[in-house]
């Protein structure tokens, strides 16, 4: 189904792969790209178990929009290991207007799509989406 205000759709596979990280936590993260000319989002990159979170931030493209999922584990104050599944809708500030604009409008409506989602952040460059800046959004 199209999203209504930006008339994208979400592939199948999106919501798969997902669930695969989600249940079976065979993937460390997904990186999304919206497809202009098929109008849908579309897996770009998984990334293995054993991927770090440098892997992780290295495959989003420095000047283009994208959305990520990574499955951050941690460990708390109380040393309880934790894991959250973190949401990035990546928009550099050297992006297309356009594909700034496509990426914003169907943000919400793919969220939805993806259901298990705990912690969202919106990313500009690599410093709004470190690691210190997901913990301290985990807790």
């Amino acid at each position: 189904m199209a999203n209504a205000a930006s008339g994208i759709a979400v592939h199948d596979d999106c919501k798969l792969k997902f669930l695969e990280l989600k249940a079976k936590r065979t993937h460390r993260f997904i990186v999304f790209k919206i497809e202009e000319k098929q109008k849908q989002v579309i897996v770009e990159k998984l990334g293995e178990p054993t991927d770090s979170y440098e892997d992780f931030a290295a495959s989003l493209p420095a000047d283009e929009c994208r959305y990520a999922v990574y499955d951050f584990d941690y460990v708390t104050d109380e040393n309880c290991q934790k894991s959250r599944i973190v949401f990035i809708a990546w928009s550099p500030d050297t992006s297309k207007v356009r594909s700034k604009m496509i990426y914003a409008s169907s943000k919400d409506r793919f969220k939805r799509e993806l259901d298990g989602i705990q912690v969202e952040l919106q990313a500009t460059d690599p410093t709004e989406m470190g690691l210190d800046v997901i913990r301290s959004r985990s807790n």
